[in-house]
This record gives structure tokens, sequence and C-alpha cells, in this order.
């Protein structure tokens, strides 16, 4: 029986209904009723082909919630009606250093949800067992699509970086990954400094946990914050003055940048001999997402949704590309 979806034909094209067989449901696997899907601008980069490798036709979709509604004849531990999360990955090898740490993401043959694979605003998404993770019953399934991929990529590098309560943070972007950064930075006890282009997000950012605030548009309080942060996390995709960005951290602190800038980084070496370092970070695996999600329910950081009927999404879609979500949209199956 084929699974009902709306998937992209080609390039910026808007989504049609599509239906795909998905063949025997594989040993290791489970196969997820969707009830609510979130919208990433990953998936937007993948309907559109900004990073080169989408193949078409593409059902977008990591932000799956659902239910367990099959099992592979090798899967142990998951159950048939369990309500589950699926993010970006959907698997990988299961048996290299990576994998056996818990970082299922840096695997070298970690598989992606929306990459030459059917995501999930459909029916129903597979993957591999492991990669469906639980939800706590605190997180309701209308706000818990947001966690799987923007949620994950935010915390993540917190948690691997060793955030502490004492560390004094920024977040530039106050969207839809910068607003659950500075949930999760409060969350932790840090004191969290918000940086956007203008003060028009200045009251929600506080709202959210913020302390302060940083206008860089015509401004030059970022150039006034030099020596300032032990943690600055990007969530932005553009290009940044990023000297700037680097002065405005304390000897030995991070800059992590998990949006992607149009552009190579560019900034000068010698303030880097303070210790400083420069990093990327991604959505996590299984193991991280779960983490994530026990925090977020303990702490009650929660996702700002707005929602549509899955059959809109076309409509949904165009709300994001003209910027105007506040600050995720989920899809109701």
């Amino acid at each position: 029986m084929g699974i009902k979806a709306y998937a992209a034909k080609g390039p910026k094209q808007p989504l049609e209904p599509f239906e795909y067989e998905p063949g025997p449901l594989g040993p290791h696997e489970v196969e997820v009723k969707v009830s609510h899907c979130g919208i990433c601008h990953s998936d937007l980069a993948m309907i559109d082909n900004d990073w080169g490798f989408s193949a078409y036709p593409l059902v977008p979709g990591h932000e799956v919630v659902g239910t367990i509604a099959a099992v592979g004849s090798d899967v142990d531990g998951a159950k048939v009606g369990q309500r589950v999360g699926v993010g970006w990955h959907c698997g990988s090898c299961g048996h290299c250093e990576w994998c056996n740490r818990g970082f299922e993401a840096l695997c070298a043959q970690e598989r992606a949800t929306i990459v030459h694979h059917h995501g999930g605003w459909a029916e129903s998404v597979r993957c591999d067992a492991k990669f469906a993770v639980p939800i706590p019953d605190a997180i309701e399934s209308a706000v818990a699509g947001p966690f799987m991929c923007a949620g994950s990529t935010v915390f993540t590098p917190m948690a691997r970086f060793g955030v502490k309560p004492t560390m004094r943070t920024a977040v530039v972007g106050v969207g839809g990954l910068g607003h659950l950064a500075v949930q999760f930075l409060a969350a932790f006890g840090c004191e969290v400094t918000a940086i956007s282009s203008t003060h028009s997000k200045d009251e929600e950012a506080r709202q959210m946990g913020a302390t302060r605030f940083i206008a860089t548009k015509g401004s030059d309080e970022l150039k006034k914050a030099a020596g300032s942060f032990d943690f600055i996390i990007s969530t932005v995709g553009a290009d940044l003055p990023w000297g700037d960005y680097v002065a405005a951290l304390r000897p030995q602190g991070r800059l992590v940048l998990v949006g992607i800038p149009e552009s190579d980084l560019k900034f000068p070496a010698f303030p880097l001999l303070a210790e400083k370092s420069v990093s990327g970070g991604q959505c996590g695996g299984p193991t991280d997402t779960a983490a994530m999600l026990d925090f977020a329910a303990r702490k009650e950081v929660r996702p700002v949704v707005e929602k549509f009927a899955m059959a809109d999404v076309n409509k949904a879609l165009d709300h994001l590309r003209a910027g105007r979500a506040r600050y995720r949209i989920v899809l109701e199956a």
C-alpha cells in the first residue's frame, strides 16, 4: 500500500500530492504515522536545491511527530503505538567509533530524513528504530516537532562544548533557532544576550530569558561588547562581521555556527591567540536529542509555533518565505 505525501517535483516548485511505494519494512526500521511535522529552513533549502544534492520528487519534513505504526522483525524496544519524533537523521551504520560513542550524527554513513529519502510531510515516514526518539509526556505533539531539528541543533553544541551556568553567553538571531537557543541558555542558568539587527524583538527576547539585547544595524553596540562573552551561538544564515564576533569573545571563548553563512568565513587570526575558538554545530543524533527533550520537558522550554493543516503546506511555505513565521511552523495531519 502506498504512502500519500506532498512532494516538490523540481527546484522551487510548489508541492503537489504524491504517492510512493515504500517497499518492505526493513528489519531494523519502524514506520511512524505522522500527526505533526515542522517546517524548517532546511526544508526550503532542499526544495530549492540550494545545496546541490536534492533528488526529486522530494518529500520534505524532518521535524516529525507521530506514533509507531509498525516495527521491523529485529527491532527491540520500540513498540507500536509509542509516540516518537524523527529529526534530520534517520539512520547510521551503528558500529563505527562515532556511533559507539553516541555521536551518530558524525557517522560517515549517517542517513538524512530528506536526502534521498522521503520525509514527514506525509501520512507516515520510516527510519531506523534508534532514530525514532520517544517524546516525554509533558511535551505536546503540536509543539514537539521543532525540537527534533531546531531544538537539537542549538542544544547539542551547548552540551558538547560544556556550557556552564557561570558563562556569559550570546545568541545571534532571534528566529526559529535563536528563540530556542535563548530559552535553553537561560534554563542552563547563563547570562544571555540576544543579538539581532534591530531592537524589534527586544521585548520578546527578554520574555524568553535574555537579560540584555544588542542591535547591530547602524550602531556600535556590538563593538562595545568586545571581550564580553564565553559562548556565542550564531543561528543565522547570512554573512556577518565575523571579526567583531570573535572580538566579542572573552579569552577561551567559543563562537559556534549552526546557521550556514552565504560565504566563507574571514576574520583576523591574531585574536585567536587568546585561546578563542570558532566551531560548527549541527542537529544531534538520537542520544543528544533524547537528552534535549528531557531537559526541555523539565525546564519548560517550548518553541513558539504557528499551525497549518498539512493540506495547506504551500500556504505555510509562502508564510515562511515571506519571513512572517513567529517562530516555527508546524503542519497538522
